[in-house]
């Protein structure tokens, strides 16, 4: 008996040895090309624990599985295995969430989001974000689902819900109805390529950058620092404005109310001075025109453009101010008044007399203002009696 468990012993001490001299090898190896090129650093990050599990388990699942004593009790020998079984598969399952975690970061440092014209890298970010988080959630489901049919009880369950997949299936999609159309509505975002990372968009009447797009929520960072949560489908069945869809170039409005004694041709010389100083305007459009005149005031709008949301508000504060005080030092006549006319009555003039109205009305007072009101009244035509006198019989 002491030779048998010295002989185990061995085997298993002889495993480690192997497992460490092999993910030594693996890591010196792995070393060797990083002096060349960066993706192994990346590997070594993503992958060096989980894979020193497995093989450490492996080896010593074998070293166990040959060694084990022969006086140990065949139910405890059973119970070993199915440890090592179900370890091995949590293991084999991070190593594999480790590799996608690591394809999907080489994908993402090939396409930079914090460039000019990022329309493309935005893009592919945002899919390959998605597309990681559904390999790794279908890895989890995988394992967990054989880590349980190692179970012989849950073999014989799992036999009896597939005969009756079908019912099973759609009492889980009524159940699970919101959160699935979440998830599709997640995956429809991002493959339709309406809504990327990055983007600049006005929700409820909010106006932010898409901070993070997930399976069952999108998260909007606002412009004041908040966050604002809503779940995929409000994207599908609500309409919301995308600044940056095709390009961040956009334009913009500042509207003024002056007095009519205002220039415009003045006031457009200084626009175009005033957009000369600031390297916040791109220089593809600059407008002021004169698009209401009526109330006492002349409203003057001017279209501006510039790169981006952050660069066209603030260069619309800025023609703001400018305007502004240019009217203020320039033009002051232009400044918004109101005009009130004072009248004062005349005592000399006689008072004017009171005059009864006549009696004449649309529906009374003539014999045609009353066949007009017999249309509204279902009256019948007028009669004379005896004495000449007409009068206007009424249906009963």
């Amino acid at each position: 008996m002491i030779d048998s468990w010295l002989q185990f012993a061995i085997a298993v001490v002889v495993a480690l040895v192997i497992a460490v001299v092999l993910t030594a090898v693996v890591a010196f190896s792995v070393r060797l090309a990083a002096k060349k090129k960066d993706w192994p650093r990346g590997l070594v990050r993503h992958a060096r624990r989980p894979f020193r599990v497995v093989v450490l388990v492996i080896a010593l699942w074998i070293a166990v599985s040959l060694a084990l004593p022969l006086d140990v009790d065949t139910d405890w020998g059973e119970l070993i295995d199915h440890a090592f079984s179900i370890v091995l598969i949590g293991a084999t399952a991070w190593l594999l969430g480790g590799l996608v975690a690591f394809a999907t970061d080489v994908t993402l440092g090939r396409y930079r989001i914090d460039i000019p014209d990022n329309r493309v890298a935005r893009r592919i970010r945002t899919q390959t974000l998605i597309v990681r988080r559904l390999a790794i959630v279908l890895i989890a489901i995988i394992a967990i689902a054989a880590m349980l049919l190692t179970f012989p009880a849950v073999q014989a369950f799992g036999a009896s819900i597939l005969a009756s997949a079908g019912i099973a299936s759609i009492v889980a999609g009524l159940a699970a109805q919101s959160v699935l159309a979440n998830v599709f509505a997640g995956v429809q975002l991002v493959f339709s390529d309406a809504l990327r990372v990055d983007d600049v968009v006005v929700v409820e009447g909010e106006w932010g950058r898409i901070g993070e797009i997930t399976l069952s929520y999108v998260v909007v960072d606002l412009w004041d620092d908040r966050r604002l949560v809503l779940p995929c489908t409000y994207f599908t069945t609500k309409p919301f404005e995308n600044w940056t869809r095709e390009g961040s170039e956009l334009l913009g409005a500042v509207e003024l109310d002056v007095d009519w004694r205002v220039s415009p041709s003045l006031m457009r010389a200084h626009l175009a001075s005033v957009l000369g100083e600031t390297n916040l305007w791109d220089g593809r459009a600059s407008v002021l025109q004169v698009t209401d005149a009526v109330g006492g005031l002349v409203r003057i709008r001017i279209l501006v453009t510039a790169a981006d949301a952050p660069t066209l508000f603030d260069l619309r504060c800025f023609v703001r101010e400018a305007m502004v005080g240019w009217i203020q030092s320039v033009a002051p006549d232009a400044l918004p008044v109101q005009r009130v006319m004072m009248t004062e009555q005349d005592a000399a003039l006689p008072a004017a007399k009171h005059e009864t109205p006549e009696a004449t009305g649309l529906f009374t007072g003539s014999i045609e203002a009353e066949e007009r009101a017999a249309h509204f009244t279902q009256s019948i035509p007028v009669i004379a009696d005896e004495g000449g006198a007409p009068e206007r019989a009424q249906k009963g």
